[in-house]
Order: structure tokens, then C-alpha cells, then sequence
């Protein structure tokens, strides 16, 4: 919901997808473009924040599937840290092909190290100017030549 509440602050329209084997959990409507959101909560150390970038489908208490997110199916990874009480954007394109998490800076580490550091202040402004490089999915009709013959009885 703090995520929902801060993608409306932002001027965004919301849909929910139906069902529940949807990658996304959210659709924003910013400006015309469309955005697939996952979100995700977490309580980071202040330190941290650990974002999730995958889900388990459980089945009597088993693990039957494990999903990781990719641009292919979502456009943005959105995490509400309750610690910070802040709602923060990653964009799809930095999980690669499937990475299990990323971490997200709060204070600068403590052997200087810059490189390969994500920021979590550069990660609470998400860019839904630009255009996403989706293809619709669609539905084609049907062609004569799938289409079955009528019997003539």
C-alpha cells in the first residue's frame, strides 16, 4: 500500500492485475506509458537495503518454484524499506538476467569503495518519462487455415 500511495503522490494511475500468476503486482499509468511494478517490503539496517529480486511459489509449505524478475517481465522493482519509511525504484534493465538481490546504499561503505555502489538516494526519484521498449502482447485472430472445416452433415 505505501508503494500504491506513493505512485498516486507521483500523479500515476493504478491497476491491479487479475489473478495471481501475474510477474507484476502493480501497473502505472504515467502519462500514457505503462509501467509493470513488482514490490516488495523490507526492514533494512539501516545500513542496507536488501532488495529482493525473486519469488517463491509454495506449495504445502515446499518451494515448487523460484522466479526471477528480468525486463522481460517487469519494468521496475519497487521495495518500501520500514526503516526509512521510503519507497524506492529500481529500474529492470540493472537485474540482468535474473539476479536473486541487489543492495541499496543507505550510508557510504566503510572501506571507501565506490565503484559498483547503488546509492539508495539516487534510487527514490523513478524516470516514467521515458519510453519502455515493450511489445504489446496481443491477440491475433484466428487465420482460414487454422480455422476447421465444416462437416457437410
Amino acid at each position: 500500500m505505501k508503494v500504491a500511495a506513493d505512485l498516486l503522490d507521483r500523479g500515476c494511475q493504478l491497476s491491479i492485475p487479475f489473478g495471481e500468476d501475474c510477474d507484476y503486482d502493480l501497473i502505472a499509468d504515467a502519462g500514457s506509458v505503462l509501467h509493470r511494478i513488482q514490490v516488495k517490503y523490507t526492514e533494512s539496517n539501516g545500513q542496507v537495503i536488501l532488495v529482493r529480486c525473486r519469488s517463491h511459489s509454495l506449495t504445502k509449505g515446499k518451494i515448487r518454484q523460484t522466479k526471477h524478475y528480468t525486463a522481460e517481465t517487469i519494468d521496475w522493482i519497487a521495495v518500501y524499506d520500514r526503516t526509512t519509511d521510503r519507497c524506492y525504484y529500481c529500474p529492470a534493465s540493472e537485474l540482468g538476467e535474473g539476479r536473486c538481490e541487489l543492495s541499496l546504499r543507505l550510508v557510504a561503505a566503510r572501506n571507501g569503495q565506490r565503484i559498483g555502489i547503488r546509492r539508495a538516494e539516487d534510487y527514490t526519484e523513478p524516470d516514467f518519462t521515458r519510453e519502455l521498449k515493450v511489445e504489446p502482447a496481443g491477440i491475433e485472430p484466428a487465420t482460414s487455415a487454422m480455422q476447421t472445416p465444416r462437416s457437410a452433415s
